[in-house]
């Protein structure tokens, strides 16, 4: 048989055909005599079916060559037709000794085979012969020729060994084995809880093989050439599940309002963790099998079910899920806890083996009431979705499907899947699956939301017109005041309003306010407002009034916002009217004025506005403004409050307006300042105004 080069992962086609013929003409030597083996090496590689001597228990002395194992069990390890393992889906799977008479044995167990060795190669240097064991066993052994132990696959150091994920092996024989009578006995060990997961655990999944060193190495890198096709699957996996993860977060930290990112990042990273140590195992031996179930069975399974039933939950935003998310979390504490005390070091130990009977089912509730969650979000999700719900529920499935892998093993219903050669778990196809639909989806938010996002900054830009045709780009001069106004809007649009108009005696009458509400509503409102105070001031001046015309034009238009206003009649002797709705009280020279209120606009028909009268003195300023001032709020939370704003409210409307926006703003900030001047002062009039453009999207 053709030596492979070293380094070499993968094997050719025609040398798969040298070794499948090899096979045949060693089994046509091979015969059955008196129980024993006879085998003849050539160029071949020998497979040792049986018959097999089994036998429970640990005796050092059954690796000897003279010890009688007459009495000891035969066993046949020839694999049933049409078998395979259902992990990694390759071809050829023995049942283990739970499947013939041994049910409940765990911990050490002996296979023994007498072996007539007849080698008919003829080269000056003798040929090294090896051994290999079958790459799925239960959970771990060591392998002794003549009494001499060959090789071992775990830690045989203490009463209960260490083991790990299987793995293909290979082991040397002897250099002085070359013909004769040769005693093979394989010492197994398998841990309490692997019975759990399989009813055909226990011992050798598959007959060891042993020949030449370099027929026994093109066997082996087949054993890790179906590995390999097995664990492209997982690797893909992980690779595009952390990529996710990444992406999640990323999303979540562009868009912190969606909570969907962070649990999409989360379920995609325990999926990779799962997938990752998966593949770590089948190619290292850093992670024993008792820390990487822990991972995989107790931490990540149930945490992996509810991390992607809480995406779901949220990125169909359901109503009222804080109640499901709130259940999801206890479930998985529970299931979680439950599966812990049915696995390594725990089952066995700390607890009992009988202890089995009522754990399993507990266990299997629970994980099916995880299941059943999952399935009302996607119900919930496809009645409020719609096309995102039925999307979603084909790789829901079969999430949920991965979950009970266990179970369907069990059952010996198929869970693998192969496509053009390259084996994949119903879990991980499942996984591939539902990133692509979550790919798809993301995409139609996206456009979804870009289109929202347009239609927002058009109605923005509609309402920004708007408004800007209503605030005053300048104020009229009306001899014998000074007049001066600051509009600084928090966004965009904003909800303050106001006008100054002259009086035909030399007076001004003003009005300014404060509607509920951003965007195009609080424009129209504004609108409204405003050409009912245009449309008045045509027919009386007096504030009360305007007021309560204005209250029933605003009513049944609010939809439960309000609006706060105040309306100033100021003549030009220095007499003072003043009707408010629920607005701020004017300053005058710094001091707060008491002015009677009334009830915001727009909340009843029976609201009254009573007018309150006072005088400004020569050089007096009034000062109006929004409770921006009063709102603006620092870093640290502290608001600007009244006594700051008494103190600056003698200034400017623009230094006003300053202070409080460099202090915090909040919302909308307006500010009148209405001066009465002296004898031979010029009118004058001021206008601030800053109104912001549409934020790109």
């Amino acid at each position: 048989m053709p030596i492979l080069p070293q380094g070499r992962l993968r094997v050719r086609p025609v040398l798969l055909v040298v070794i499948l013929i090899t096979l045949v003409q060693a089994a046509r030597a091979v015969s059955v005599e008196s129980g024993d083996f006879h085998a003849r090496i050539g160029n071949s590689v020998v497979v040792l079916t049986g018959p097999w001597k089994f036998q429970p228990g640990d005796n050092p002395a059954w690796a000897e060559l003279k010890f009688d194992d007459s009495g000891w069990r035969p066993v046949d390890l020839t694999p049933p037709d049409r078998s395979y393992d259902p992990v990694t889906g390759a071809s050829g799977f023995t049942p283990g000794w739970t499947a013939y008479g041994y049910p409940n044995l765990t911990g050490f167990a002996w296979y023994r085979m007498q072996v007539d060795l007849e080698n008919d190669t003829q080269t000056l240097e003798p040929t090294p012969l090896a051994i290999t064991m079958p790459v799925n066993f239960d959970d771990a052994y060591q392998v002794f020729v003549n009494g001499q132990m060959v090789g071992e696959f775990g830690h045989f150091t203490s009463k209960q060994p260490q083991f790990y994920n299987a793995q293909p092996r290979s082991f040397p024989l002897p250099k002085g084995v070359r013909s004769g009578p040769l005693l093979i006995a394989i010492r197994m060990w398998m841990d309490p809880s692997t019975p759990l997961s399989s009813q055909d655990a226990g011992g050798p999944h598959g007959p060891p093989m042993f020949g030449q060193a370099s027929a026994i190495d093109a066997m082996l890198r087949l054993e890790w050439d179906a590995v390999n096709r097995t664990e492209v699957g997982n690797l893909l996996n992980a690779i595009l599940m952390i990529l996710a993860a990444l992406l999640g977060l990323v999303l979540y930290w562009l868009d912190r309002k969606d909570p969907a990112y962070f649990w999409l990042a989360m379920a995609c990273l325990t999926t990779f963790l799962t997938r990752f140590s998966t593949v770590l195992g089948y190619y290292t031996v850093t992670l024993p099998m008792v820390q990487e179930v822990i991972l995989q069975d107790v931490i990540f399974q149930s945490l992996s079910m509810g991390l992607w039933a809480l995406f779901w939950g949220y990125w169909f935003r359901l109503g009222g899920f804080k109640r499901t998310a709130k259940l999801i979390v206890l479930l998985v504490c529970v299931s979680s806890l439950c599966i812990a005390l049915l696995r390594s070091p725990i089952y066995g130990n700390l607890v009992p083996l009988t202890a089995s009977s009522w754990l399993v089912p507990v266990s299997l509730v629970l994980k099916i009431a995880l299941g059943l969650v999952l399935l009302w979000i996607t119900f919930r999700g496809i009645r409020t979705r719609g096309t995102e719900g039925w999307l979603a529920l084909a790789p829901i499935l079969l999430t949920i499907g991965w979950q009970y892998q266990e179970e369907i093993e069990v059952m010996h219903i198929p869970t693998i899947v192969r496509i053009y050669g390259v084996t994949m778990t119903e879990g991980a196809l499942g996984s591939l699956l539902m990133l692509a639909i979550i790919t798809i989806l993301m995409m139609y938010r996206f456009i979804r939301s870009q289109r929202e996002r347009e239609q927002w900054r058009t109605e923005i830009e509609q309402a920004r017109q708007v408004q800007q045709v209503l605030i005053p780009e300048a104020l009229p001069k009306v001899p014998g005041f000074k007049l001066a106004s600051e509009y600084r809007p928090a966004q965009q649009v904003g909800g303050d309003f106001f006008q100054i108009l002259a009086l035909d005696g030399g007076g001004v009458l003003a009005v300014i306010g404060d509607v509920s509400g951003k965007g195009m509503p609080a424009a129209m409102t504004v609108s409204l407002l405003v050409g009912t105070v245009r449309t008045l001031a045509h027919f009386t001046t007096n504030p009360g009034e305007i007021v309560a015309a204005m209250n029933v034009r605003m009513l049944a238009r609010m939809q439960g916002g309000f609006t706060t206003c105040l309306v100033l009649r100021l003549d030009a002797n220095g007499a003072l009217t003043v009707a408010n709705a629920g607005h701020l009280s004017p300053y005058c020279n710094g001091k707060e004025l008491t002015v009677e209120a009334g009830l915001p606009l727009g909340l009843t028909a029976d609201a009254e506005y009573p007018e309150s009268r006072f005088r400004l003195e020569l050089s007096e300023q009034l000062t109006v403004l929004t409770d921006g001032i009063v709102e603006a709020r620092s870093r640290s939370g502290e608001l600007f409050g009244f006594d700051r704003t008494a103190a600056i409210a003698s200034k400017s409307a623009a230094s006003i307006a300053q202070a409080a926006q460099e202090f915090g703003q909040d919302d909308d900030i307006t500010v009148l300042t209405l001066t009465r001047l002296a004898l031979g002062d010029e009118a004058a009039t001021v206008v601030g105004s800053t109104i912001l453009s549409p934020t790109p999207a």
